[in-house]
């Protein structure tokens, strides 16, 4: 059975684990940066596990902006109690647990507890292939995105919280 929990320090290995499957070198979370926002934003940075392994996470911080900007991928402060907009750095599933809804399952839960703070709204980027499935989750594609991370195209995506 799937189990969603705030990540923890002692979840550093096998995150960095998940994030290099999941990230081109350039793209992936480094390990300093995982483990700051292990550190800062542990409120907001969720891991699925099933049968006592991680087989995904989502986290991200909270900003005053409403859209992602590169300085966040490696500078974390503590995210604001309430209020702000809930960022996504990072959403990705070992392979070993892909095709099996667990990203969207990470984004439900998520964005439950981004409503609980009253953020504004979920925000993240994306390449362009990856449009369909967020849009298929209610977000709205806002545009290319000022981003350079990875020295790819992003795109903003964007999801009001009622």
């Amino acid at each position: 059975m799937l189990k969603i929990r705030n990540a923890a320090l002692s979840d550093l290995p096998r995150l960095i684990e998940i994030e290099k499957f999941c990230f081109s070198k350039e793209e992936a979370a480094t390990p300093d940066a995982t483990k700051q926002r292990l550190q800062h934003i542990r409120d907001s940075f969720f891991v699925a596990e099933e049968a006592g392994t991680i087989a995904g996470l989502v986290n991200g911080p909270v900003t005053r902006q409403e859209f992602i900007t590169d300085d966040l991928f490696e500078n974390i402060i503590a995210n604001l109690p309430f209020g702000g907009h809930q960022t996504i750095l990072g959403l990705a599933v070992h392979p070993d647990f892909q095709s099996r809804g667990i990203s969207a399952k990470l984004l439900v839960h998520l964005e439950k507890e981004a409503r609980k703070r009253n953020r504004k709204t979920v925000t993240l980027t994306c390449k362009e292939d990856l449009i369909p499935f967020y849009e298929k989750h209610g977000y709205i594609n806002m545009g290319v995105s000022d981003s350079a991370h990875g020295g790819a195209v992003w795109y903003n995506m964007s999801k009001r919280l009622k």
